[in-house]
This record gives C-alpha cells, structure tokens and sequence, in this order.
C-alpha cells in the first residue's frame, strides 16, 4: 500500500461523527417537508417499498458489507492480498446480486402487494446494484473515513436540492423514492471508479472464493435476523394494517434511528482498529478501546432516552407534523432501546466479531428476531403500531440479556468507567429544569411552538447534564472537555 501512515482514531471518529450528522441532517431537513407533501399514506408506502427491498438487498449483499471489513483489516497493507480478497468479495457479491434479481423480478410481479407500487419498489432495487458496486467495506476496513464522508455529504447536499425541487405533490412518491436511493447509495459509482488508488483491477487466476465461504454465511446468518427484527415492524405493518400505520412507525422510527447513529457513530470506526489489535495480540489496547466505547456511549445514549422521551410529542410533530401525532406513543416506547442497542453494538460489533465469535453475535439476533415475529404476530392485531414497538423493545431487551451472558467471562468488565452514581443524578436532576417547558405557548402555531419548546427544552437538559458530569468528575467528559479545551488554547496561540 502506498499510504503507510498511522490512521488517527481520532480522526477517524470526528470523519465518522460527521459522517453520521450527515445522514440524520439528511431526514431532518427533508422529513418535516415530504411528511406534510406525501402525507402518512405516501411515507407509508416508501418506508414499506425500502423495508421490503432491504430483505432482497440482504441475500445481495450475503453479509460481505460487514465481514469485508474484517477481511480487508488484515490485509490493508499488502497491496497484492488487498486487491485479491476485494477481487474475490465482489465477484461473490455481484453473482448473489444477479440472483437476487432474478427473484425480485418474479417478486413485484406475483405479490400483489408488491405488484402495486411495482415502479416504486423497482427504484428502490437499485440499491442493491449500486451496493454491490460500491465496496464501501473496503475503504471501512482501509479506515478511509475522510473520503467515505467527504463524497457521501456531497451527494446528500445534492438529494437535498433535488428534493425541494421535485417533490411537490403526493404523487411524487416514487420520485422521493429515488432521491432517497441517490442521496444515500450514489457515490457508490466514485467508490468503484476511485478503487484504483488501493487495488488493481487487472483479473487475476488465483481466485478461491471458497475460503470465504463460511466466513461470509456466518455474517449472511447475523445480516438475516439483524434485518428481520429491524425491517420486520414495518412489513408486517404493511401486510396487517396498511400504508398509514407504515407511515407512523416510520416517523417514530426515523428520529430512533437519528439519535441511535449519533450514539454508535464514535464506536462504528473502531472494528478495523480493534480487529487489528486482535490480529496483532494487542488484547490491553483492545479492551482499553472497548470500555471507554461503552463509557462513550452509556453517557450519549442515557440522555438522549430520557429527553425524548419526555419530548415525543414534540420531536414527532416538528419533524413530520400533527397528521402524525399518533407515533407519539411508538416513540416513548423505542426510546430505550437507545440505550440497548448501544450496548450491544460495543459488545456484538467492536467485542464479540474481532474476537471471532461471530457465531454467537448470531445467536443473539437469533434471540431477537423470534422475539420480534412472535411478537408482532401476537401485538400488531390488537394494538397496531404500539404493538409494533413493543415487539421491538423487548427483542433488543432479548439480545441484550444473551450478549450480556455470553462476554460475563471475558477479561474485560466494559462497565467499569461507568460510575451510576454519577450518571442516574446528571440524567434525572435536568428533567425538573427542562419539563416546565413542555407546555409553554412561545407562539400560536402548533409545530413553530414544538420547535421552540425543543430548542429551549434541550439548551436547559443538555447543559444541566453536562454541567453535573463535570461537578461529578467523570473522567471521560472531563478528558474530552480538557482535549477541546487545549485545542482551543492552541488555536488561540497561533493566532495571537
């Protein structure tokens, strides 16, 4: 490899922080509009089309997204081995692609429910191409996370336009649908083309595509409940109720899966790091890594649950408006899972996968997924939307638990910088200063008074929360609070 460098964590973590404000900036300016434009119905019907194609995106991809990573982590600086193992993912991941077509083809055709948003279902196929095409593993497990953000926020600025320019009526659902597909998955084309700079694209004769083989089903085996019980609400929405209940959950769930990639956005750069702490032996390194994660994350996750929880109402109505007041009640019900799957994603993802167990990351979704179906089997008939999210709750409630029980034994404790002590007074003692605001009338309109209302609700709630981390002398805030501060003093130095 050209590009022997150290990667900076650090950097790596602020690329992907950004990274990860840029896809929930994205829904955040273009949701509250389409919301009031589509209406419950329309948004019920792409978030029904994309969970859908996600199920065939998912035999696609067979796992390759996740384990490319890992694959690539270890050969990222032989540029030969490099160029082999891209070589041969891709070839697997292009052959599953045309298969998968194939079936998807006779899908939109014979499902009825499938068959009448035949158009929109196929615009949104064409992730699955540009997926396959893009080898974002690669530069994930290359660590190129500058390049990853710099390319996707370019294309999200452009979806953006593109969307307050064509996006007028309820009518524009399919061509909402495909904004969408561009925003998120149209720099894969730059990611194909740009791969010349780390790989050769000479074929080659020394192909064994084999060695992947149980590898990769094992990561297909953990992409198959992972989406079942992530995708599973909003099909079963679709075929139980209809587009309008699809539409709800999907409000609820978009603003669950704003803050959730602000949770893990500091964790999600650190699988090729400690994959390679592993791979080099460097285990001190390796759960040093793991329990500042968990302290990360336990400290974002734990106010950012108890916050919308206490301002669903709000949150639901500023970004898609009153005609989904009814995702109020899903929302409240989700918000701890916040806090589970931040969990889970430190011991699964960064833990459990680098350490080879990938088996039992499996198990757990495993857990998870039947939790889910069974629930929502049992849950959605009577109580909709509600029951959905429920069903939910207690699938990452299972996951958790069996994640928990499996990593007892390991030689790390990833709660121990954790002090509850600190946390439980720094995430109860804000609600008293920030609840008086929830029923104050700053203007006559309703959504202008829930933007304000979270605005002043959040200065109060985040800044108390902060401030008694900081009386409390948590360690981690008080590190992070010193390393911005000396960068500012430098600054400041420099400019003198």
């Amino acid at each position: 490899m050209s590009d022997k460098k150290p990667v900076s964590i650090k950097k790596n973590m602020i690329m992907n922080a950004i990274l990860t404000m840029s896809t929930f900036i994205f829904p955040l300016i273009t949701f509250p509009y389409v919301s009031r434009i589509l209406h419950t119905t329309g948004t019920g019907r792409i978030d029904f089309a994309n969970s859908a194609v996600s199920y065939f995106a998912m035999f696609a991809q067979l796992g390759i997204p996740n384990y490319g990573v890992k694959a690539v982590a270890k050969v990222r600086d032989d540029k030969d081995k490099l160029t082999k193992v891209v070589h041969e993912l891709l070839i697997i991941n292009l052959i599953m692609t045309v298969l998968v077509y194939i079936v998807f083809g006779f899908s939109i055709n014979l499902i009825p429910r499938f068959r009448r948003d035949r158009a929109l279902f196929i615009v949104c196929s064409t992730i699955m191409f540009l997926n396959a095409i893009g080898i974002e593993w690669m530069y994930k497990g290359l660590e190129k996370y500058s390049y990853i953000t710099s390319r996707s926020v370019i294309f999200k600025f452009i979806g953006i336009i593109a969307m307050f320019l064509m996006v007028k009526s309820e009518d524009d659902y399919i061509i909402y649908g495909g904004i969408t597909i561009f925003a998120t998955a149209a720099s894969d084309i730059l990611n194909f083309i740009n791969a010349r700079k780390y790989i050769s694209f000479k074929p080659r004769h020394d192909y064994d595509l084999k060695q992947h083989r149980g590898p990769v089903l094992i990561f297909f085996s953990m992409s198959i409940a992972t989406t079942i019980y992530t995708k599973l609400d909003s099909v079963m929405l679709g075929f139980m109720k209809g587009d309008m209940e699809v539409g709800l959950y999907g409000a609820a769930v978009k603003i669950k899966n704003i803050l959730m990639g602000i949770v893990t956005s500091a964790s999600m750069v650190l699988l090729p790091r400690a994959s390679s702490f592993v791979q080099e032996k460097k285990m001190t390194e390796f759960y040093r890594i793991l329990t500042k994660t968990m302290h990360l994350i336990i400290l974002m996750a734990v106010p950012f649950a108890v916050y919308f929880v206490m301002y669903a109402r709000d949150g639901i109505t500023f970004l898609s408006g009153l005609e989904y007041e009814g995702a109020t009640i899903p929302m409240i019900i989700m918000m701890p899972t916040l806090i589970l799957i931040g969990i889970t994603n430190v011991s699964g993802i960064q833990m459990m996968v680098p350490l080879g167990m990938e088996k039992q990351v499996f198990y757990s979704e495993i857990v998870g997924a039947v939790t889910d179906l069974i629930l929502n089997a049992i849950l959605i008939p009577k109580f909709s939307v509600a029951g959905a999210a429920v069903g939910t709750l207690i699938a990452e409630i299972g996951v958790t638990i069996y994640q928990m029980w499996i990593v007892r034994n390991q030689p790390v404790k990833l709660f121990e910088e954790i002090s509850l002590k600190k946390l439980i007074p720094a995430a109860l003692i804000p609600i008293a200063g920030a609840y008086w605001i929830r029923n104050v009338q700053f203007t006559s309109g309703v959504e202008s008074n829930s933007l304000l209302r979270l605005i002043c609700s959040a200065i109060i709630f985040f800044m108390m929360y902060g401030v008694i981390l900081i009386i409390a002398k948590d360690e981690l805030v008080l590190e992070i609070l010193g390393s911005v501060l000396s960068k500012l003093k430098r600054k400041a130095g420099k400019n003198s």
